[in-house]
């Protein structure tokens, strides 16, 4: 029998994403948002005279480029940002927090992801045939991220 105390997985379609160089409310609506995870590199040892297997020991942690998608913004201070580093080269790492939010809009969990550059921008394809939005796809690549 059932109680109230089921648990039911969150819906990962209310988030919000926070840059650390933006105070623009627009600036934290993303239409999607990937590249969190964590995975190790293993380096392999070899044991003289076992040939049956290799030994795997985990060497560091490697972390897959953070990729947002959203309909293009005129006057968005992280496409500034984004800007600065790839016409002059100024590269200015930020911190960025991703929040999974509930349906009251309280925060179920955050991932603080640390010391984040851009790496690529790109806008979707423009056509005269097409009736779509422009998207602006960002790459950003980083240290780390915790939970």
């Amino acid at each position: 029998m059932a109680g109230n105390n089921e648990y039911y997985p969150p819906w990962g379609f209310y988030y919000r994403v926070e840059f650390g160089i933006s105070k623009n409310s627009n600036d934290v609506r993303f239409q999607s948002v990937s590249g969190l995870s964590v995975e190790y590199d293993y380096e392999s040892f070899k044991e003289g005279g076992e040939n049956r297997f290799e030994h795997k020991l985990p060497v560091r942690t490697k972390y897959a480029d953070l990729i947002l998608k959203r309909g293009m913004l005129v006057g968005s201070e992280v496409i500034d940002w984004f800007m600065k580093a790839f016409r002059d080269r100024e590269f200015s790492p930020t911190d960025i927090n991703v929040f999974l939010m509930n349906e009251k809009g309280e925060t179920l969990r955050t991932w603080k992801v640390a010391h984040a550059i851009p790496k690529k921008w790109l806008i979707s394809d423009l056509s005269s045939t097409d009736n779509a939005i422009v998207v602006e796809t960002m790459e950003l690549t980083y240290r780390y991220f915790t939970v």
